[in-house]
């Protein structure tokens, strides 16, 4: 499955804010890291991050768009439920 997903690197705290509606990115997940946006660390974080929320093993999160942006697109097993 494809998942669509917004980063705000630098927070507070790990945590989904919920789903977003962009007229120009479309629908995606809104999330939260502390990790900061420097050398991979935040797309390490993001795969980390998703693999225990969604109760899936890191390999099977895989990173296909979006390495130095804030809206990436990965990939996760079919049937996962989703936040929200």
């Amino acid at each position: 499955m494809i998942l669509r997903v917004k980063v705000t690197p630098n927070a507070k705290r790990d945590e989904f804010l919920g789903w977003e509606d962009d007229p120009q990115g479309g629908r995606h997940l809104r999330i939260r890291l502390q990790a900061p946006p420097v050398d991979g660390k935040a797309n390490k974080s993001l795969v980390v991050f998703l693999a225990k929320q969604l109760d899936v093993p890191r390999s099977a999160v895989a990173l296909l768009k979006g390495q130095s942006s804030r809206l990436k697109t990965l990939e996760i097993p079919d049937g996962t439920t989703l936040p929200g």
